[in-house]
């Protein structure tokens, strides 16, 4: 399976250039330095991690050069190619969030229904079991949805989102339609029975609720992790539960800091209505102050938009 990148026309990019740098509060010169730094840094770098990470790597490494190079999008240049960096330390990186990018209400049905077959690939052991094919699909996925921000009206956007339909394709085709078990997807690495394995302290599990940006809305997946939350808490002598808000630092500091309480709010109710006593509980917020994954300022970052649970 072979696929490429196939940059837009170049004319068309300068056109739009101005308008994404604004619309991300970035100054060009300066973006342009911090965008050479990290692709070289990325360019140099050795991929560490699963298989699927290691592929993800090369394949943002690859969209960041042409983002850089042959587009002038300095702006996303960076952006992928922290996402590079992410997953050449062995991060799983996941594919763009819809909500990050500025798009028409016609667009944002297709890369959904997208984005969730994507997902439910994974679910199913895809990055296991067929990881060269699921970066692929990744990395076309973050091409189409930066296309589609960018290039509205031009034809030229749909070559990443048929490169993407191609590889989802081909990827639901080698991992099968059923759900993959755990067990079948990652053999243990030793035998131990059931008198061996010796719970986690209370005081060493964390819990983390994702959030979309400049969100507190609670998403399916956040749900799920609540849930797992109350149980733990139900079966186990727990006396408190921290609830700490976080945010990324794209925005003001002080709206950052009032939206990760939202979020730490939000959660804290939510874990409430699970039977989790409001006396337990303890919010807090940091704002963009505590990060989980270090930005400069201004910056669009997931893994920051947060709330993190612990137990005492």
């Amino acid at each position: 399976m072979k696929f490429s990148f196939f940059p837009l026309a170049l004319a068309g990019t300068i056109l739009t250039l101005g308008a994404c740098d604004v619309s991300n509060g970035l100054d060009l010169s300066s973006q342009q330095f911090k965008s050479h730094t990290e692709i070289d840094a990325l360019n140099e770098t050795q991929a560490v991690g699963s298989p699927f990470t290691q592929y993800l790597t090369k394949e943002y490494r690859d969209y960041a050069n042409i983002e850089q190079d042959s587009m002038f999008d300095f702006a996303d240049a960076l952006h992928f190619a922290r996402k590079g960096l992410a997953s050449a330390e062995g991060d799983a990186v996941m594919p763009e969030p819809i909500s990050d990018w500025n798009l028409q209400p016609s667009q944002i049905d297709a890369l959904r229904t997208g984005r969730n077959r994507l997902i439910n690939a994974y679910d199913r052991g895809g990055r296991e079991l067929a990881p060269q094919e699921s970066a692929i699909a990744q990395s076309r996925f973050d091409c189409w949805i930066e296309q589609e921000e960018e290039n509205w009206d031009s034809p030229e956007n749909v070559v990443c989102k048929n490169e993407f339909l191609s590889a989802i394709d081909i990827l639901e085709t080698k991992i099968g339609s059923a759900p993959i078990p755990v067990e079948e997807v990652m053999a243990p690495v030793t035998e131990m029975s059931s008198a061996e394995v010796e719970p986690m302290d209370i005081e060493d599990a964390k819990y983390i609720v994702f959030f979309d940006f400049d969100s507190s809305a609670l998403e399916e997946s956040g749900a799920s992790v609540l849930d797992a939350v109350a149980a733990e808490v139900a079966k186990r002598d727990v006396s408190s539960v921290k609830v700490s808000g976080h945010a990324d630092t794209s925005g003001a500091t002080a709206y950052n800091l009032k939206l990760s309480q939202k979020r730490a709010n939000m959660i804290s109710k939510a874990l409430q209505q699970r039977g989790v006593s409001s006396e337990s509980i303890e919010t807090l917020s940091s704002g963009e102050s505590v990060l989980l994954v270090d930005t400069p300022d201004g910056v669009r970052e997931p893994a920051n938009r947060r709330v993190e649970i612990s137990f005492e």
